[in-house]
């Protein structure tokens, strides 16, 4: 299920947000982080399957597009499909908007869509 972030999952959206390449140091973390708390066009989002908090999407939005800045799941959860259905729960939130991916997502986008296109929920 997608949650919207609030300040109280900060070290668990950062703990996620780490697993992405370009967001290893925790300076940068920091500062993703504060700019998805200050900005109107962005949006953190959280992945929860029970009572676990296991993913983390982040997407800037404007009148025609969202784009997918931000996007990692937790290793033990990997190869479930998770990646897929957060894409697919972006999607239907932002429902006359076109998702894309953005340049540190786009291998792991397309890797999902393709999935979907195999059966998946996209």
């Amino acid at each position: 299920m997608l949650i919207r972030y609030k300040k109280s999952f900060k070290k668990i959206a950062m703990g996620l947000l780490s697993y992405m390449p370009q967001e290893k140091e925790l300076r940068t973390l920091q500062e993703t982080i504060e700019s998805y708390e200050t900005s109107d066009e962005r949006q953190l989002y959280l992945w929860k399957i029970d009572e676990d908090i296991v993913g983390v999407v982040g997407v800037a939005a404007d009148n025609n597009k969202v784009e997918i800045l931000h996007i990692a799941v937790n290793p033990s959860y990997r190869d479930e499909g998770i990646g897929t259905e957060m894409i697919a729960a972006v999607t239907k939130a932002h429902p006359d908007q076109e998702v894309v991916p953005g340049e540190a997502t786009t291998r792991f986008f397309e890797k999902c869509t393709k999935e979907a296109g195999k059966g998946s929920r996209l």
